[in-house]
């Protein structure tokens, strides 16, 4: 080996154990606790006016309640989010309501959602108001309060429910929950494990276009980023509104129609806004879809996702270097694929046009303010016959 060249791999070799230091020590972290659960339908108990075969459906009357069987989180967990895939024709809803267990007790159930796609204001809305001693919900998940004993194992209910005037039946194929601890530790950055890869095709629409639209649906704009992300992504898999259904709504000629229709059909009447994220999941559903509400542990699981062709969107809150507005409180964006050196390609919604929309975050700038922000909240959506990445790292499965 010639001088010039041993000199050089022994640079690149202390760079690389000087970067890889922190990593390794970071390894040491305890895996973050994140659980997820899909409760078979077949193993919990229906009453009279409910089958309960691969789908939930009503058999008789205006009214019908299945309850899974108890799940076990695998770790005590203070957070819970529920999704669900229905089909809820006119006049038709269903509720869903979660009850934990631990510390020598049993909670009352807590409504996580009344869910159903026709703009109806009562039957389409999180509940308020439900806390006590054990915890409360906000808006979209269950969170154990600071005082109370630890909670273990849970159950969940699913409602079906039409009016007296109606025959047709709601029907639930999907219900599922992601448990998690609230205090966690990351290892940031994540290493890059699956290298470059991009899920290609994937529109690219602004939030800001849409800055004062329909303000009974909470006026576009920044209010949208998550409807906005959940139509990018509906529509790569070719789900999105039909030619007839936008010029039922919004029927004005505005640019990028899906996501003004998807934002009505994302929108949850109590907490006046569209970014419920089991509400975004539950409306891919309803384009066809299959969807639903995890947290990752890091961008090399969301790597996995990329590998498998299958985009997210996820959910941040800090500063991060290069988005438009420098920081926010909250907000969703798309991962559609990493760069050579694991950098994240993302389509991001808060820019002012659709061209500006592709853009690239640092690795560890996102993974800070996704999983410190968020505890890494993403939607998966995706279509039958795509499968979902294996869980094969021994923890509890989180998808």
């Amino acid at each position: 080996m010639h001088q010039p060249l041993r000199v050089l791999v022994a640079i690149v070799t202390l760079l690389a154990a000087v970067l890889a230091g922190p990593a390794m020590a970071r390894s040491t972290l305890p895996a973050p606790q994140v659980s997820f659960a899909r409760p078979a339908f077949s193993a919990g108990s229906a009453d009279a006016n409910v089958a309960n075969a691969t789908t939930l459906t009503l058999t008789g009357g205006t009214d019908g309640y299945w309850t899974s069987a108890t799940q076990d989180a695998q770790f005590d967990f203070d957070e819970l989010v529920a999704s669900w895939n229905a089909t809820t024709p006119t006049n038709t809803w269903i509720t869903i309501e979660m009850q934990a267990t631990g510390g020598g007790r049993t909670t009352k159930w807590y409504t996580m959602g009344i869910w159903t796609s026709d703009p109806v204001p009562a039957h389409r809305t999180s509940v308020p108001a439900q806390g006590d001693a054990d915890g409360f919900i906000a808006i979209d998940t269950f969170i154990r309060s600071k005082k109370a004993a630890t909670l273990r194992t849970y159950q969940l209910k699913i409602g079906l429910h039409r009016d007296n005037a109606a025959t047709a039946t709601p029907s639930v194929r999907f219900i599922g929950a992601m448990t998690s601890a609230a205090v966690q530790k990351y290892g940031i950055p994540s290493p890059q494990a699956y290298g470059s890869a991009e899920v290609f095709g994937v529109p690219t629409y602004s939030q800001e276009i849409h800055a004062g639209h329909f303000p009974e649906y909470d006026g576009g704009g920044e209010a949208w980023c998550s409807p906005t992300s959940t139509a990018m992504i509906v529509d790569y898999w070719h789900a999105g509104p039909t030619a007839a259904e936008l010029a039922a709504f919004p029927a004005t000629g505005e640019p990028d129609g899906q996501v003004d229709f998807t934002a009505r059909g994302v929108y949850d009447w109590n907490y006046r806004g569209a970014g419920n994220w089991p509400f975004n999941a539950a409306y891919a559903a309803t384009r066809g879809l299959n969807a639903f509400v995890t947290r990752l542990r890091s961008l090399t699981e969301a790597e996995q996702f990329i590998s498998a062709g299958i985009p997210l969107v996820a959910s941040i809150n800090g500063r991060l270097p290069g988005f438009f507005f420098g920081k926010t409180n909250g907000h969703l964006l798309t991962i559609v694929g990493f760069t050579a050196t694991g950098d994240v390609i993302s389509n991001d919604p808060a820019v002012p046009t659709d061209a500006e929309v592709h853009r690239i975050y640092g690795r560890a700038d996102f993974e800070d303010v996704w999983l410190s922000g968020s505890g890494g909240i993403v939607y998966v959506i995706y279509p039958s016959g795509v499968s979902l990445p294996p869980n094969t790292t021994g923890l509890p499965a989180n998808w």
